[in-house]
């Protein structure tokens, strides 16, 4: 699954095109490098995203089309 679209459907980022953005500037790191918006995430990954000042770390443990705003904390956990 790309990585903006895995960032929309967790709900760490809530629209497609801010995930898009986010990863155009270079604050969404996959395994320690800085990823583009296209890159293919799969279970284990760790990804960390910068909002400002703070930072978001997490390791992706499913993998999903879709989901509810309450299986969306399934598919990751927090570092």
């Amino acid at each position: 699954m790309r990585l903006d679209k895995f960032l929309k459907v967790s709900r760490l980022i809530k629209r497609r095109t801010v995930a898009n953005e986010a990863c155009d500037a270079g604050r969404v790191m996959v395994n320690g490098k800085p990823a583009k918006a296209s890159v293919q995430v799969k279970v284990g990954d760790i990804i960390e995203v910068q909002f400002g000042t703070k930072s978001v770390k997490v390791r992706v443990l499913d993998i999903q089309d879709t989901t509810k705003k309450e299986q969306a904390k399934e598919l990751f956990e927090y570092l």
